[in-house]
């Protein structure tokens, strides 16, 4: 069972660093996405920005969301 997100901050445009809770830091990049049907609003970077963690993944305010596995399998620890 993949691990769930405690915080979320935008790195650069549609780069995310996420933390875990098993103390990882990753980075996610959301930009694959960003053509994908409900996922075109995120290309507005002010709204992009406005991601928040809900329920151990991320969501913005129009209820986009990726899921915890998602962020966890997709995105690259982040060298210390």
């Amino acid at each position: 069972m993949n691990p769930h997100v405690v915080s979320v901050e935008v790195k650069q445009e549609y780069i995310l660093k996420l933390a875990f809770e098993n103390k990882e830091v990753r980075l996610f990049d959301a930009s694959p996405f960003l053509d994908k049907g409900i996922f075109n609003e995120l290309k507005d970077i002010n709204y992009f920005k406005q991601v928040k963690v809900a329920f151990g993944a991320i969501a913005w305010p129009h209820e986009q969301d990726f899921s915890k596995d998602t962020l966890y399998l997709l995105s690259i620890p982040v060298k210390s």
